[in-house]
């Protein structure tokens, strides 16, 4: 099977159209910032951005490696939670595009066999995919489970409109694509990972992926089958934790392949997808070897999955 096959699976894959997401009258105020604790102010400058060796995926787009300059910003040390978002959603009242739609990506080893029993899609070439109904960010495995002990873990089934929604309430806003990539670097230069070039620290783990043979089985080595708490594993150089896998980062560009800015780089005016970055718990070398720095992949703005989530940055003031 191609590398390219657990990365990025889409609403649009199954035919189906976006549909207005419900926003509340808060996301469009000017409101105070929340949780202005998780951000970590940087000074921004110049950095090697993408990369072009041999485990790059350069159809992607991931090359050339070009110097880049971001202005100053901030970003959060952390991915959004379930607790924020949950706050989000009392407060505001919104309603998710999952929640909209039905239904949302699961990974078909966390639906119970009663709730399979309903699975009426899955995606061709991808079965690990399930298309489940009432599978939101309150109920992450489909209608017969919760978040209850999870609090902690970053909020899923959130597509990039959710995102953009949670963003304007907290006064926020998505990190750019070359922003989160120079966070994620922590200061440290054309490497692989956030912590240098070798997937593991004498044998130990620094973040959540996937450890066995993709889809059937995972030896959770790193110790979670499913996401993990988001302040698990060390933080990088600058403060960040978990950039790399556990869950893909929406970030505010469109999508290409094409990077013709180099001084704070925001991406092409329009598109049809949105970029992510990070990996996730799924990612695995063997076939989706995306938990790099570097690499990068694409969604349509109204998709989520139980593997998609994202952390929040902010212009410095």
């Amino acid at each position: 099977m191609s590398k390219k096959a657990c990365c990025s699976v889409n609403r649009k894959m199954l035919g189906i159209q976006g549909k207005k997401t419900v926003e509340s009258e808060a996301s469009s105020e000017t409101v105070d910032r929340k949780h202005v604790e998780n951000l970590i102010p940087l000074q921004g400058g110049k950095f090697y951005m993408g990369a072009e060796d041999k485990e790059s995926f350069l159809a992607d787009g991931e090359g050339p490696v070009r110097k880049v300059t971001v202005h100053p910003f901030a970003i959060d040390k952390y991915a959004v939670t379930n607790q924020q978002f949950r706050e989000f959603t009392e407060a505001t009242g919104y309603i998710t595009e999952a929640e909209i739609f039905g239904w949302s990506f699961v990974f078909h080893l966390f639906v119970s066999e009663a709730v399979k029993k309903t699975v009426k899609n899955v995606v061709q070439g991808t079965p690990w995919w399930l298309v489940v109904e009432g599978a939101t960010w309150k109920h992450p495995e489909g209608p017969d489970t919760v978040i209850d002990g999870r609090m902690d873990h970053p909020v899923i089934h959130v597509s990039w409109n959710d995102a953009m929604a949670y963003c304007r309430w907290a006064g926020k806003r998505l990190p750019t694509e070359a922003e989160w990539e120079y966070a994620a670097r922590g200061g440290l230069v054309k490497k692989t990972f956030p912590w240098g070039d070798e997937l593991t620290i004498s044998g130990k783990h620094q973040c959540n992926t996937w450890q066995g043979n993709f889809p059937v089985e995972n030896s959770l080595e790193d110790g979670y089958l499913s996401t993990a708490p988001v302040h698990a594993f060390l933080p990088n150089g600058y403060g960040l934790y978990h950039v790399v896998g556990n869950v893909w980062e929406w970030c505010a560009d469109w999508f290409s392949t094409k990077h013709e800015e180099t001084v704070n780089p925001a991406g092409p005016e329009e598109g049809k997808m949105k970029v992510v970055k990070g990996g996730s718990y799924l990612c695995h070398h063997s076939y989706c070897n995306r938990y790099r720095v570097a690499a990068r992949t694409s969604n349509t703005p109204d998709t989520s999955t139980g593997n998609i989530g994202f952390r929040c940055a902010a212009d410095l003031v």
